[in-house]
């Protein structure tokens, strides 16, 4: 299964564009369902299938700005097995909002 369907990757940033915003947006949200990592994409290389954004993690209590490689993350399970989902309910967030709710700053 596509973790990002091609219709919602020609709405993201293409890497780079947005490295002068104070405040990008992070357009999806993957996680891990039997984890507790997520990651808010807020840049993406198309055919490169590189992203840029927020990591969240229980070893980063603030969150990591980094990039990561889609096919890497689907060969990622949690500790029950389960694959990286899509957070499906996840709408376009401010990286400043998402910090506020997810990390403990």
């Amino acid at each position: 299964m596509e973790l990002i369907p091609q219709e919602i990757k020609e709405l993201i940033p293409k890497l780079y564009e947005t490295e002068e915003q104070n405040d990008p947006i992070a357009y999806v949200k993957l996680f891990i369902p039997d984890a507790n990592w997520s990651w808010f994409i807020t840049e993406i290389s198309i055919d490169k299938d590189i992203c840029f954004g927020l990591v969240i993690s229980p070893f980063l209590t603030n969150g990591e700005m980094g990039y990561f490689s889609l096919n890497e993350l689907k060969s990622i399970r949690g500790k029950l097995g389960l694959p990286i989902e899509r957070d499906l309910w996840f709408k376009p967030t401010k990286l400043s909002d998402i910090k506020r709710m997810y990390c403990e700053n």
